[in-house]
């Protein structure tokens, strides 16, 4: 197993996917705790890290990162972004994995909503170049409409933009979105130091 050569700590990735079983009478099941081998995985989500202590870094993370690596760093700069701050907020988001979907329906490696990849032009979220394009741009707006403030601009990604407006220009105090806010500054400083490749 690879190790991460960032110092980067990382938690396994939670993941509740839904399998689908067919029985005798004909009754659909799905579930996300198949019980035999004949339930077949219908989707692939992604909930989030789980927090734990060791370091550790799979293969799909490092192959998904160097693939990605030349798109994240080209909208990065088409937007005048940090590449590290893309990376970061990928990281959080999806841990690169294209096909990650998480609980409440967001979609690939920037995990974009149907309404948010609509406002972006974005037609299919599963393609990682759309997905990262307009991602990128909703987070150059956020940037704009909490003039550069970082942590503001991170909070809105993770709870949307009214959110952060109803608690007066601050972190929602939603514990999801503070470690949301916490983790993503945490990778964009590790990615400063070595930008992911």
């Amino acid at each position: 197993m690879l190790l991460l050569g960032l110092g980067l700590v990382l938690a396994f990735p939670a993941q509740a996917d839904i399998y689908k079983y067919v029985d005798k009478h004909g009754r659909v099941i799905l579930t996300d705790q198949p019980t035999n081998d004949k339930y077949k995985r219908l989707v692939k989500t992604w909930k989030g890290w789980v927090e734990q202590k060791s370091r550790i870094a799979t293969e799909d993370f490092l192959r998904n990162r160097t693939r990605f690596a030349p798109t994240i760093n080209r909208y990065a700069d088409v937007h005048q972004l940090p590449h590290a701050l893309l990376h970061a907020v990928i990281t959080a988001e999806s841990a690169y994995d294209p096909e990650a979907i998480s609980r409440t329906g967001a979609i690939g490696l920037m995990q974009l909503m149907p309404g948010t990849a609509r406002r972006y032009g974005v037609e299919n979220r599963r393609n990682p170049e759309d997905n990262i394009a307009g991602g990128t741009r909703y987070l150059v707006d956020l940037l704009r409409m909490f003039n550069n403030n970082l942590q503001l601009a991170l909070a809105a990604y993770n709870a949307g933009e009214n959110a952060v407006k109803e608690y007066g220009n601050k972190i929602p105090p939603y514990k999801e979105t503070q470690d949301y806010v916490r983790k993503v500054l945490e990778y964009y400083n590790q990615y400063r130091k070595k930008a992911p490749s």
